[in-house]
């Protein structure tokens, strides 16, 4: 059965509500749209705000043929199998690939569209709801227009609601309005999951829905956040078998691996840091493998990563006295630096006592006595280490 969101989405721009900084009079993506002006670009935002929609829009108004694929199943078979079908079928019309979450697309698969999207061969419109800026090859970002896609407010997603033609009860509309946090998708989806498990539409109905395993939501997220959470404490803590159930939930629901590794990375450095320096350099690699290899084949990467962080020794000291560290430049300010650690590149420089009792290997290194710190904080110690402070 088609979902309801498709059935009522709009075809063209006076049907479309929201987004008026693209669409409304003058506006960008109107005034494209309005003179058939054909070139490829990205529309970035949250969830349900009108990418695919404005994209199907545009298609439609330059006379393209469209092609839709989603960046986490296709690959580069599915962009060849369109570039290489017979011109003699278009009549003329030229090829849109609109291509959904292309922040999922990793470097060898962007590398790969790059030369057809150059050619004109394929106009691509990108939507993503990550910053095209780091998931966007800059070769690729270089030849496409970004436009930036607003939640909506909830005046917007109350036309919208209404426009399901559903009657919803004032005191459920607002409610909805301002629980689905601008996402359109998500609030239609609601009333059509009520009115087909209960009948009808009523505020008590309505929460009922959301508690239902039809369909899981939240205004800040918290399903997102509390796992990534329970993913770093679970690494924190030692407990393998923990972190890799967390990290097969979020894969498993649709979380962005990027996200996941870059949250590794972080944590090699913040949690392990010292006591074990490799685990940044299995992280990243880890990182890498993910960019270069993409899923599904990545989930084995990232488990591996998330095994070796989790029962890997951990020493939070450097990130403890880097912060301590922090404090200290915000208090005090830029305190002057000491002579004998200053660079001497002319005679005048020497004279002034510049580089002068400058020990590159002292006995004591950190003493109060060698410290190279600006007289006010001079011996002060921020990397507090059991045992020397030698590695």
């Amino acid at each position: 059965m088609e979902p309801l969101a498709n059935k009522i989405r709009p075809t063209a721009l006076k049907d479309f509500i929201g987004q008026t900084h693209l669409v409304g009079p003058g506006k960008p993506m109107r005034k494209a749209i309005e003179n058939k002006h054909l070139f490829s670009f990205i529309l970035w935002g949250p969830p349900g705000t009108g990418k695919t929609t404005i994209a199907r829009i545009y298609a439609k108004a330059v006379n393209a043929r469209i092609y839709e694929l989603s960046a986490v199943s296709a690959g580069k078979e599915d962009i060849r199998k369109i570039i290489e079908e017979p011109d003699t079928l278009l009549e003329g019309r030229p090829k849109v690939l609109f291509l959904d979450e292309i922040h999922r697309f990793n470097k060898a698969q962007q590398d790969f569209l790059l030369p057809y999207v150059e050619s004109g061969k394929l106009t691509l419109i990108g939507a993503t709801t990550e910053n095209p800026s780091f998931e966007v090859i800059p070769a690729l970002l270089s030849r496409c227009r970004v436009f930036v896609l607003q939640s909506l407010s909830e005046a917007d997603l109350k036309a919208i609601i209404k426009r399901t033609r559903i009657k919803v009860p004032k005191d459920a509309l607002e409610w909805l309005a301002a629980l689905a946090n601008g996402d359109a998708r998500m609030a239609i989806t609601a009333v059509e999951n009520c009115r087909r498990l209960y009948g009808s539409i009523t505020l008590e109905n309505l929460k009922s829905t959301f508690e239902h395993a039809f369909i899981r939501f939240d205004k800040k997220g918290d399903e997102h956040y509390d796992t990534i959470s329970a993913f770093i404490k679970s690494m924190r803590a030692g407990d393998a078998d923990a972190a890799l159930y967390y990290l097969a939930r979020m894969l498993e629901g649709g979380e962005d691996p990027k996200f996941i590794a870059r949250r590794m990375v972080v944590f090699a450095s913040e949690d392990i840091g010292l006591a074990q320096p490799t685990a940044l350099v299995v992280a990243n690699a880890c990182f890498a493998a993910v960019d270069s290899i993409g899923m599904p084949e990545a989930q084995i990467n990232l488990a591996h990563g998330t095994a070796y962080l989790a029962l890997a020794a951990k020493d939070r000291s450097a990130y403890d006295a880097y912060f301590e560290a922090l404090d200290d430049v915000k208090k005090l300010g830029n305190q002057p630096i000491p002579l004998n650690v200053r660079n001497a590149p002319t005679m005048l420089m020497k004279s002034l006592g510049y580089h002068k009792g400058y020990e590159m290997y002292p006995k004591d290194p950190g003493s109060k006595e060698s410290s190279y710190l600006p007289e006010k904080i001079k011996g002060k110690r921020y990397l507090k280490r059991k045992g020397t402070n030698q590695l």
